[in-house]
């Protein structure tokens, strides 16, 4: 069986704050920052980062005690460290994104980031018509591409650090009542060229560093809020729409990087949709996942288990 380490926990970001647990009982957690709302939680290094509605939090040990670092605007949604640790970088609500070369002591704004055209278009109705820098992205392999997934706005990249964009939205469109929208919600980057996205209306794949995209098949249920990949298999969850009442929720698995799209049975399949997914670096190590109840969920020897639940909603996991 694939297991882990009694000693390794998972840190737990959630609507009510972050939680931890030891891997083997989740029951066991507590909760060890309480802000309303924990977007992103990120492990580089030695550090662990967590993008919340109150600002940017950095842990060092593993997660018990965290410090707040200084961002400009309070909401943060997204945060990624450059292959090198050399930049950090943090993307907020409204959608503007900074860089670090401290580690998070200072922070300037990447004012390229807000030139691009569609820049005016970016609106989310259900958040004062503001769009946010939801999902960020760097790969070893290109080191100084940045890849930024906006909701609503589409996908940019950056080939300089984060110094100028260019927008890669076209073939991510779905419609809605008042035209065609972009709605990012997840950007993976399977290596420097390939990423897949996580959209509200489809999942998709680019191979060319997102000058073509081909959406990748998922059935009757086109929203999508984060892929994984881990151990050369794609994992993925969807459901009909984003509202609980069109929750028929669906887990996929994918040994293909998504040309074939496979539903594997889960507990709580159709009424647990997985929002989270965590793996420890091990190649062979099992996979994590978190639902939009609170669930956690592990797959190991080829099957997922439930192994316990946090009282709030799962937005992120990190093992440590």
């Amino acid at each position: 069986m694939s297991g882990e380490s009694p000693s390794r926990s998972l840190v737990i970001g959630t609507d009510r704050g972050i939680y931890r647990a030891p891997l083997d009982d989740i029951g066991y957690s507590r909760q060890v920052l309480a802000r309303n709302r924990v977007f992103r939680v990120r492990r580089f290094g030695d550090a662990l980062f967590a993008a919340t509605r109150s600002g940017l939090f950095r842990s060092r040990d593993s997660g018990r005690t965290w410090t707040p670092l200084g961002i400009p605007r309070s909401a943060v949604y997204s945060v990624v460290q450059s292959p090198t640790g050399e930049r950090l970088y943090a993307g907020t609500h409204p959608a503007h994104l900074y860089v670090s070369t401290d580690n998070g002591g200072s922070w300037r704004e990447l004012e390229g980031f807000r030139d691009v055209p569609s820049r005016e278009t970016w609106y989310t109705p259900r958040y004062r018509d503001k769009a946010h820098v939801r999902s960020l992205a760097v790969h070893p392999d290109s080191p100084d591409r940045v890849i930024a997934g906006v909701e609503v706005g589409g996908v940019l990249v950056s080939d300089d650090c984060g110094v100028s964009w260019t927008e890669h939205r076209a073939g991510l469109e779905t419609e809605r009542q008042d035209g065609l929208q972009y709605d990012v919600h997840h950007v993976l980057a399977l290596s420097g060229d390939a990423f897949v996205v996580s959209c509200g209306g489809g999942l998709y794949r680019t191979r060319d560093a997102g000058h073509s995209w081909t959406r990748l098949p998922d059935s009757d249920r086109p929203y999508f809020r984060e892929a994984f990949s881990h151990g050369g298999r794609l994992y993925a969850a969807a459901t009909r729409g984003p509202w609980e009442s069109e929750m028929d929720a669906v887990l996929f698995e994918s040994d293909d990087e998504g040309e074939t799209l496979e539903a594997v049975p889960y507990p709580g399949v159709g009424d647990e949709f997985v929002l989270a997914w965590a793996a420890a670096d091990d190649a062979d190590s099992a996979v994590f996942a978190g639902t939009h109840t609170g669930s956690v969920l592990r797959r190991a020897d080829d099957a997922w288990t439930a192994l316990g639940s946090v009282p709030a909603r799962i937005r992120s996991l990190a093992v440590v």
